[in-house]
């Protein structure tokens, strides 16, 4: 399994209750695609520089998980036509589990 981060933006207008139930709902999703559920990051209703399908805002959540990539192409087919969603990007999460702690810096 990889690890993936997957960013949607949510129409205001059909996404009840702060996009809160979309949120479980892609959690069980992945969950009963065999996945393990990361962290959610709801990131609030935030003005679009230009208009997307005639809305000037949309609610922006961040979500991270683990996944077969072959599962990953049936949420993007899943997601591609749901009203609710006006844009999303899902990407391979390559980030380091932590930081370096041995880098030093030589000041002179």
């Amino acid at each position: 399994m990889k690890k993936y981060e997957a960013v949607f933006i949510l129409d205001i207008r059909k996404a009840d209750d702060e996009a809160e139930g979309f949120s479980k709902e892609f959690a069980e999703l992945v969950t009963s695609l065999g996945g393990v559920m990361g962290e959610t990051i709801p990131m609030g209703r935030k003005q679009f520089t230009y208009e997307i399908n005639r809305r000037k805002a949309g609610i922006y959540l961040d979500f991270f998980f683990e996944l077969d990539p072959l599962k990953v192409i049936e949420i993007k087919d899943k997601y591609k036509l749901d009203p609710r969603v006006l844009r999303n990007l899902i990407i391979i999460d390559e980030r380091p589990e932590s930081p370096t702690t041995n880098i030093k810096l030589n000041l002179e």
